[in-house]
């Protein structure tokens, strides 16, 4: 199904944007004297909005994604991509995998515009649960056009097997402990001292493979990077460098999530982004940890982006929609 939409994209639109109907506006006034500003109105055919959605796991609060479904339909992007850590993951357990890919896509059903999937650590942190990622929606990282933008979804767990299992038996035991006594319990295991946990890995035939992407399209007015880990921060070897190196003297924005704590910078001149979340844990004593939904127009030259608290969205009644009783979108007010 996922690669069907993917594949209808492409044909609508993924390699140029439709022309919309130009309104036309019209008025009987016939003196030089207006009651409004001017008439340059925003109608360019080039330009289209999408949305982005951030982490669910990693603290999983019921809910939370089901009112940002709503409030995506109602902000009407085009499509939604994703910074991943969409299951709670962490089991070689096919059959419970599949069951939360399952619950995922339902939720994934309610939102109206085309949703593109991107894997973090819950997703896809040791080679069972790649397997069934791939059985499902195909590629670990890809790309797309649409229109004068080139979009990059990138792998940040793309180690070599071996190290995938050293830190995915780590990260189980740190859980366990978490789960049993507390963070504190566990903050000086092994896990915690792995830069994989907080950067992830870009690997050499990932990097190779965006190099060519990027040279293909040297066309492309802006190229969109989206990930789950802030890879820019690993290792060299590792890291973002190479797929950097290949966009220098273009323009671009990153996005990632990961660490559940909104932050932005820049880096190489540009926009790198760390989202919060949308449904996923937060820090109760941190003011950057809220769910938000990131909403991008570009009109062909440069993005315009903005990122809307999900409890600042409202309906028409002037409320929050429906299901959203009883729900704290930021921890540090509740």
């Amino acid at each position: 199904m996922r690669q069907f939409i993917i594949a209808a994209l492409l044909l609508i639109g993924l390699s140029g944007c439709t022309t919309p109907q130009q309104a036309q506006f019209s008025h009987d006034v016939v003196t030089t004297e207006t009651p409004w500003s001017h008439q340059n109105f925003d109608r360019n055919p080039n330009g289209f909005t999408f949305a982005i959605v951030s982490d669910l796991w990693g603290g999983y609060r019921n809910g939370i994604f089901d009112v940002a479904a709503v409030q995506v339909n109602q902000l009407r992007p085009e499509f939604v991509l994703s910074v991943g850590d969409l299951i709670d993951g962490g089991s070689e357990d096919r059959a419970r995998l599949h069951q939360e890919w399952d619950g995922f896509d339902a939720l994934a059903a309610k939102i109206n515009a085309p949703f593109f999937f991107a894997g973090g650590n819950h997703d896809l942190t040791n080679p069972t649960m790649r397997e069934v990622w791939q059985g499902r929606y195909g590629t670990r990282y890809y790309h797309f056009r649409y229109g004068d933008a080139l979009f990059l979804i990138l792998d940040s767990e793309d180690m070599d097997v071996d190290r995938m299992m050293a830190v995915y038996h780590a990260r189980a035991k740190a859980i366990a402990v978490i789960d049993a006594d507390g963070y504190d319990a566990a903050k000086d295991m092994e896990y915690f001292h792995m830069p994989e946990r907080v950067s992830g890995t870009i690997g050499h035939d990932q990097s190779a493979y965006f190099e060519a992407v990027i040279a293909d399209n040297a066309d492309a007015k802006w190229t969109f990077l989206f990930m789950h880990k802030p890879t820019w921060r690993a290792a060299e070897g590792k890291s973002l460098a190479r797929i950097e190196k290949a966009l220098e003297g273009r323009n671009y924005s990153v996005f990632a999530g990961h660490e559940h704590s909104f932050s932005h910078r820049k880096r190489n001149g540009m926009d790198y982004t760390i989202l919060g979340t949308t449904g996923g844990s937060q820090r109760p004593n941190d003011p950057n940890g809220f769910d938000h939904i990131g909403l991008i127009h570009f009109d062909g030259t440069a993005p315009s982006i903005a990122h809307i608290r999900m409890d600042g969205l409202l309906g028409i009644d002037g409320q929050l929609p429906a299901g959203s009783d009883g729900l704290c979108f930021q921890a540090s007010e509740c």
